[in-house]
C-alpha cells in the first residue's frame, strides 16, 4: 500500500493511500484532517473543508496540481508539504531545504565506491565524498579489525569490568558505575543529552564529509563499534541520509561532541534528517523511506560515534582544498594585473629565487614566468613598454613570489597535518585488540587541527590583502595610467569604485577573523575537561576567510580584464588571453555602469567551480596546460627531481629562461 510523508505546519504525518486514483487534493485534506486530530484546538480550524492550501514537493519545491492523482504525480513514500494559505513562515521554521541545498538538485546516486581502511583517505577524497561522487565500502582488513575490537568490548561487558564510557558514566561521572541492564540506555542518553548544538545546520556536502570521516575513523578498528552498526552507518551514508547537525557547539575537546551527537541522533531515528529524496523530515521517516532502520546502540557504541575531531577536520579538509585552489589561481590573476599595469618580469628571474630557495616562492616565480615570458608567449602589451623609464614595480607585483609563496608553503604544512588527522584514531577510550585491553588517553583533543587551521587562515588571508592593493592600483589613474575606476565618462559612471570598497571591507573583516581561536580555552565538564582547543570555530572561520579571499580575487580578476579593454588592440600572452576569454564568456566588458554584484558572483564561480570531468577549477584549467608545457620545456628530462626539490629544480634549468626583454633600462 503506498504511503506518503506529509509536512503540515511543522508536523510530519504518515498518510497511507489505499487507492492510487485518489487526488493530490485528497492527500492534502487527509493530511490536514490528521493534523487537526492531533491538536486540542483542531489547529484553529472548524473543519477540513474550510482549509485552503496548496501542495509542493519537499525535493525541489515543485507545486503539484490538486486534480492529479497520487499514482500519477508521486512516487511511493515521497515527501510533500501542505502549505496553508495565509500562513506566514516563522523565522525559526526549518525550511524544507537547507541553505545551499538547491545545488543538490543535480545529485545523482553515485555508482563508484571508495574503499575505506582508516589509513589512506586523502583530503581530496573526502571533499569528493562530500559532493556525493562516491559511495563507501570497507576493506576486508578494516572489517576484520572492527570485529576484533568489538570482541574486546563484549568481553568487558560480560565480565562486568569497570571501564570508562562502557560501564561508567562520562566526564565528571566517570566514577559512577552503570549496571549491565542500563548499558544500552546509557549510550542513548549520551547521544540525546550531548545533542545540544545551535546555529544553522551544516550543508549536505559538509554533513556528508563529517559522516564519511567518522566512518573512516571507525574503520581503523580502535573504537569498539560492532561491524553490524558500522554497516548501518555506511548504508545511511550511501543513501545520503544526513542528520540535522547545527554548526555551533563544539569546543574541540573532548572531540566535537555536540555536532557528532547530532549526527548520531539522526542515525538512531531521532531528530531531523535530510536526503535528496525527502528534504527535511523526522529522521525515522527518512530512514524508512530509504528502506533503513534506526540504529540500536550497543554498549560503547554511542561513545564510539561521538568522540573525535571529525567536525574540525572535515571542515579543515574543505578549507585546505579550497585554499590550494585559490592560491594557484591567485598567481594567474596577479600575472594578468601585472600585464595591465605594464610591469616587469625581472623580479621573477631564476637566479633571484635560487638564492632564497623556499619551495613556495620558487614555484610562484616559475608560474609567473610561464605565464608572462614574452619570448615563449609573445605579448604585444609587454613589447609596447619595452623601453620605458620604469626601473622596478611596487611590492604588490614585485614581491608576489615571496608573499604568495609562503601561502603555498602554509597550505602544504596544514594539509600534512589534516591528512594525518583524518587517518587517526581519536576516540577515548581506545580499544587495542592485540593487547585485549582499553586505554584512556587524549587523542580526541583538537589542538593539532585547531592550530593548523588558525595558521591557514592567517596565511591565506595575505592573498586577499595583497590583491586588494593591486585592485587599488588598477582603479587609481595616478598609478595605472588607465581611466579612473576603469570606466569611461567618469563622474557619470562610477565603474569599479565600490567594487574596490567591497574588497577593502572583506580584507578588513578577515583581519578580525584571523585572530586565532585556539589561543582561547575555557574549562568545561566541571573542570574534568579543563583545556580545550576551540577548533570548531577555527575551522569555520578559516572557511569564511577563504571565501572572502576568493571574492576579493574575483574582483581583481574582473578589474584586470576590464583594464585589458583600455589596452586594446594590444594583446597579452596566450595563456592570459585564454583567461580573459573565459571571463568574457560570463561577464561582458564594462561600458557603462550596471548592476555589478552578479558580475562578481560570476567571476567567483569561475574560481570555485570545477569541471566535473577533469576536477580542475575553471581559471586554473585554462592556464595549467601552458604552465605545464613551459615546465616540460625548461626541465631537462635527464634530471630527476625529488619531491622536496621540485620547485627549486624548476628554477635552475636555464639562466635565460626568465630574462624577459621588458624594461630594458634595468640592464
Amino acid at each position: 500500500m503506498p504511503r506518503y510523508t506529509v509536512h503540515v505546519r511543522g508536523e510530519w504525518l504518515a498518510v497511507p493511500c489505499l487507492n492510487s486514483t485518489n487526488t493530490i487534493e485528497w492527500l492534502g485534506k487527509e493530511a490536514v484532517r490528521r493534523y487537526m486530530k492531533n491538536k486540542p484546538d483542531n489547529g484553529g480550524f472548524a473543519s477540513v473543508e474550510e482549509v485552503k492550501f496548496y501542495i509542493r514537493r519537499c525535493k525541489g519545491l515543485g507545486l503539484l496540481d490538486l486534480d492529479d492523482t497520487v499514482g500519477d504525480a508521486l512516487e511511493d513514500n515521497e515527501f510533500v508539504e501542505v502549505v496553508i494559505e495565509g500562513d506566514i513562515m516563522s523565522p525559526d521554521f526549518i525550511p524544507s531545504q537547507p541553505e545551499g541545498v538547491h545545488l543538490y538538485s543535480k545529485y545523482r546516486e553515485p555508482e563508484q565506491y571508495i574503499s575505506l581502511d582508516g589509513n589512506s583517505l586523502t583530503t581530496e577524497d573526502l571533499v569528493n565524498l562530500g559532493k556525493g561522487l562516491y559511495k563507501i565500502k570497507l576493506t576486508p582488513e578494516a572489517e576484520a579489525k572492527v570485529k576484533q575490537s568489538r570482541e574486546v568490548i563484549e568481553r568487558i561487558v560480560k565480565e562486568q569490568t569497570v571501564v570508562y564510557g562502557i560501564t561508567t558514566g562520562f566526564g565528571k561521572f566517570a566514577r559512577t558505575v552503570i549496571p549491565n541492564s542500563n548499558l544500552r540506555e546509557l549510550q542513548v542518553n549520551l547521544v540525546r543529552s550531548h545533542s545540544a548544538g545551535v546555529g544553522k545546520p551544516l550543508t549536505p556536502e559538509r554533513s556528508r564529509m563529517l559522516l564519511a570521516l567518522r566512518i573512516n575513523v571507525l574503520a581503523k578498528g580502535y573504537s569498539g563499534i560492532s561491524l553490524e552498526t558500522l554497516e548501518q552507518v555506511i548504508k545511511a551514508f550511501n543513501a545520503s541520509c544526513l542528520p540535522y547537525i547545527p554548526e555551533k557547539g563544539t569546543v574541540g575537546a573532548s572531540g566535537d561532541l555536540a555536532p557528532l551527537s547530532h549526527l548520531a541522533l539522526g542515525l538512531i531515528g531521532e531528530g531531523k534528517m535530510w536526503s535528496p529524496k525527502s528534504g527535511w523530515a523526522d529522521a525515522k521517516y527518512v530512514l524508512e523511506a530509504h528502506g533503513l532502520k534506526p540504529i540500536t546502540l550497543k554498549p560503547k557504541e554511542g561513545l564510539a560515534l561521538i568522540n573525535g575531531t571529525q567536525m574540525i577536520t572535515s571542515l579543515g579538509c574543505e578549507a585546505v582544498e579550497r585554499a590550494g585552489a585559490i592560491a594557484r589561481q591567485a598567481d594567474i590573476i596577479a600575472a594578468l594585473t601585472l600585464e595591465v599595469l605594464k610591469g616587469t618580469t625581472r623580479a621573477f628571474d631564476t637566479d633571484i629565487h635560487a638564492v632564497r630557495p623556499h619551495r613556495g616562492q620558487a614555484e610562484v616565480a616559475f608560474r609567473f614566468r610561464s605565464l608572462l615570458d614574452s619570448d615563449h608567449h609573445p605579448s604585444e602589451i609587454a613589447e609596447s613598454h619595452r623601453f620605458c623609464d620604469r626601473v622596478q614595480d611596487a611590492y604588490t607585483m614585485r614581491c608576489c613570489p615571496q608573499v604568495h609563496g609562503i601561502v603555498n608553503d602554509t597550505i602544504a604544512f596544514v594539509k600534512d597535518i589534516i591528512t594525518t588527522e583524518i587517518n587517526s584514531a581519536t576516540d577515548n577510550p581506545m580499544v587495542f585488540a592485540e593487547r585485549e585491553e582499553t586505554i584512556s588517553g587524549g587523542n580526541f583533543h583538537g589542538e593539532y587541527p585547531a592550530k593548523a587551521l588558525d595558521y591557514l587562515a592567517i596565511g591565506v588571508h595575505e592573498l586577499a590583502a595583497i590583491s586588494e592593493r593591486r585592485i587599488e592600483r588598477l582603479c587609481n589613474p595616478s598609478l595605472s595610467e588607465l581611466p579612473a575606476f576603469l570606466v569611461t565618462e567618469g563622474g557619470l559612471n562610477s565603474g569599479f569604485m565600490i567594487a574596490h570598497c567591497t574588497a577593502a571591507a572583506l580584507v578588513s573583516e578577515n583581519k578580525a577573523l584571523c585572530h586565532p581561536s585556539s589561543v582561547d580555552s575555557l574549562s568545561t565538564s566541571a573542570a574534568t575537561e579543563d583545556h580545550v582547543s576551540m577548533g570548531g570555530w577555527a575551522a569555520r572561520k578559516a572557511l569564511r576567510v577563504i571565501e572572502h579571499v576568493e571574492q576579493v580575487l574575483a574582483i581583481e580578476l574582473l578589474a584586470a580584464c576590464q583594464g585589458i579593454e583600455f589596452l586594446r588592440p594590444l594583446r597579452t600572452t596566450t595563456p592570459l588571453e585564454k583567461v580573459y576569454d573565459l571571463v568574457r564568456s560570463v561577464v561582458r566588458p564594462w561600458i557603462k555602469d550596471r548592476f555589478m554584484a552578479p558580475d562578481i558572483e560570476a567571476a567567483h564561480r569561475l574560481l570555485v567551480d570545477q569541471k566535473a570531468s577533469a576536477g580542475f577549477w575553471l581559471v586554473w584549467e585554462v592556464a595549467k596546460p601552458y604552465i605545464e608545457k613551459y615546465r616540460r620545456e625548461h626541465i631537462p628530462e635527464s634530471r630527476p627531481i625529488s619531491p622536496t626539490a621540485f620547485s627549486l629544480g624548476s628554477l635552475r634549468m636555464s639562466a635565460d629562461d626568465s630574462h624577459d626583454h621588458r624594461h630594458q633600462n634595468e640592464l
